[in-house]
């Protein structure tokens, strides 16, 4: 879904932006990120969960019996990712008056895991070719067939692995500007902070102890519903501390002028 704020705020300009333009940024963030963790929770836990079963076989059987929750996993997977996009635009937004390059950054690791995750994406496509009444269907033994679909289940925790990496330093960026601009309470920008070392903690730990990270879970998980979950009520009831947020944009434009007249 496209959120186009009703008041543009320029991206060249940190002054004060009009109170109703900025709360309909934050509440459009909101609304982008209460789509993305339902989405994301139906997509990457409960269709695995219902159609993954355990092994090959299993699962070629459940995803060619229930094609269409499979289909309906692989779009709301897709829409996780257009809204990532929209919120990383969004936050730069909000955050650009605390720290540019910082909010900057922020996109950049956005943006770098979400191409990573829908790239991966693809890969999910392939059992729907391969178990479906194509050209494949006939081509090799069903054993092997099923083997191959079973494939792109199994990288897909590595592209998971590999996406929420950057996915971490956002979150802990996040955290930090959170904490830094008091626009947003410092509460949640504390569970940030643990949300985004718990990804970075569980990514590792899935790349060089997989038995290690496999007893993580769920409880890994939980820094994430607490602290991506509060930002998310936070922004669709409360927005951001308008006030604060045009004292952190006065200082940032009185910054660029005295460094436009050094400069001069």
């Amino acid at each position: 879904m496209a959120v186009m704020p009703a008041t543009k705020i320029e991206s060249g300009q940190t002054g004060a932006a009009p109170a109703g333009g900025l709360m309909k940024l934050a509440r459009s963030a909101g609304v982008l990120y209460l789509i993305n963790i339902v989405g994301g929770a139906f997509a990457i836990s409960i269709v695995p969960a219902l159609l993954f079963g355990s092994g090959p076989a299993a699962m070629a059987h459940n995803i060619q019996t229930h094609e269409l929750l499979y289909r309906s996993g692989l779009a709301a997977h897709v829409v996780v990712t257009v809204t990532n996009v929209f919120l990383a635009v969004i936050f730069y937004e909000i955050f650009k008056v605390v720290n540019r390059r910082l909010a900057l950054l922020d996109v950049f690791f956005i943006l770098v895991a979400t191409a990573i995750e829908a790239a991966g994406l693809v890969n999910q496509f392939a059992p729907l070719a391969l178990l479906g009444s194509g050209p494949y269907a006939n081509a090799l033994p069903a054993g092997q067939l099923q083997a191959l679909a079973y494939l792109p289940s199994a990288l897909a925790s590595v592209d998971y692995n590999i996406h929420t990496v950057f996915f971490g330093f956002d979150i802990l960026l996040m955290a930090y500007l959170v904490l830094k601009s008091q626009f947003i309470p410092r509460a949640i920008a504390v569970l940030l902070a643990i949300d985004g070392l718990a990804y970075l903690v569980y990514s590792f730990a899935a790349m060089l102890a997989p038995g290690f990270a496999s007893q993580l879970v769920p409880w890994i998980q939980l820094p994430a519903l607490f602290g991506e979950g509060s930002l998310c009520l936070w922004l669709l009831v409360k927005g951001v501390n308008v006030e604060r947020w045009k004292t952190w944009a006065s200082a940032a434009t009185r910054m660029r002028s005295m460094q436009m007249e050094a400069l001069g």
